[in-house]
């Protein structure tokens, strides 16, 4: 019984391509059309999401080599209680601080502290080469995550775009046999089939 159903298996995969007095060209059409959809879908899709990951691993690198962190001051004394987000969790508060750019001159501008820090603290703050304020960089295990997140993401939305088409061309390629069909039946029946 196994045997039988392993057969029945290989015929159904591969009955377009058997040998068929009764084959239309339309029948081979579509298995060229089914075997090309399944290798863009797979192949392209692995190879687009790897490109994408790949891309997404090199950009966001580059942007944690164009920052660096630096020490500053609270030119202030920080809020004591932070504000209440839209999801109620509040951790961290905005507070004034004075660093030196790489070239010496002196900036001030707004980071994030924990909330009560007094006046003359020194806080850790993230500057890219021009000495302005920017956003800690992603670690390299959140660079990871993201990077493969986005390949996976890529890898999907190609297969489905090739599975997409592929289902398109055989819509069109039905509408074909069927417009086919009629003329045949027209040729064939021309009373409709009524005698």
């Amino acid at each position: 019984m196994a045997g039988t159903r392993r057969t029945r298996v290989k015929r159904k995969l591969l009955w377009r391509w058997r040998p068929n007095p009764l084959r239309r060209r339309s029948d081979r059409v579509e298995g060229w059309i089914v075997l090309a959809t399944w290798i863009v879908a797979l192949a392209g899709g692995l190879l687009a999401g790897e490109a994408a990951g790949a891309a997404m691993e090199d950009d966001l690198a580059t942007r944690r080599a164009a920052v660096h962190a630096v020490s500053a001051v609270l030119t202030k004394d920080a809020d004591a209680t932070p504000a209440v987000t839209e999801d109620g969790i509040g951790g961290t508060v905005h507070a004034k601080v004075c660093w030196t750019a790489p070239d010496g001159s002196a900036h001030t501008g707004l980071t994030r502290t924990e909330p009560g820090r007094a006046k003359g603290s020194s806080v850790t703050v993230w500057i890219d080469r021009q000495g302005d304020l920017v956003r800690a960089p992603l670690t390299a295990d959140q660079a990871g995550l993201q990077s493969a997140l986005t390949g996976v993401l890529v890898a999907v939305g190609t297969g489905a775009v090739a599975f997409g088409c592929g289902r398109l061309a055989r819509l069109r390629l039905d509408r074909r046999r069927m417009r086919d069909w009629e003329a045949e039946w027209a040729r064939v029946a021309p009373s409709g089939g009524r005698t």
